[in-house]
């Protein structure tokens, strides 16, 4: 018998009746048609399924979707604004932090939850982050580096939005 999921996926409100055994990346790919989450293992050994469930990486092909009742999930598609890639996205574009890119939004969401987290991590953080996150194609090196380069551009683009919240309250064209 069909239940009900209550879930935000990608900042939007989702109401869907669901088999029990579902799992969170059959919803997001089949239910939803967010398909740049991937099912590859089934065993939760490659982390290609990674989304971020309330800031934390997880593994979609391990959670019942009933688990995540109520509670916030971010895919890969949920990160840009319309055509602009997030700081994540482009810095694994600009290192070449990918080849054929079946495992790179596992990749993507896991640092996405790590620099939310840290903002700043050693080379060994993001190793232990990305610990799990099978490729077959790019070397790790590039992916580390991605990493370390989108956690630079996240830095600048928060101290610009630093900058400009200050010039508006100086101006005093803030909000009223």
């Amino acid at each position: 018998m069909k239940q009900q999921l209550n879930i935000v996926v990608n900042g939007e409100p989702r109401e869907l009746f669901i088999e029990p055994k579902t799992l969170l990346v059959q919803v997001l790919r089949e239910h939803l048609g967010l398909t740049g989450t991937h099912q590859a293992c089934d065993s939760s050994s490659c982390a290609a399924c990674t989304v971020v469930v309330d800031g934390m990486a997880v593994k979609s092909c391990s959670i019942l979707a009933l688990q995540v009742e109520g509670r916030e999930v971010l895919t890969v598609e949920g990160l840009a604004q319309g055509a602009k890639l997030h700081p994540i996205q482009q810095a694994y574009i600009d290192n070449w932090a990918f080849q054929c890119g079946f495992c790179t939004s596992g990749q993507i969401m896991a640092t996405k939850a790590l620099l939310d987290e840290n903002p700043d991590p050693t080379r060994e953080e993001i190793q232990a982050q990305l610990d799990g996150h099978i490729c077959r194609c790019t070397g790790y090196n590039m992916i580390n580096e991605a990493v370390r380069d989108a956690a630079k551009r996240i830095k600048a683009q928060k101290e610009l939005e630093s900058q400009k919240w200050l010039q508006t309250a100086k101006s005093g064209k803030g909000a009223k």
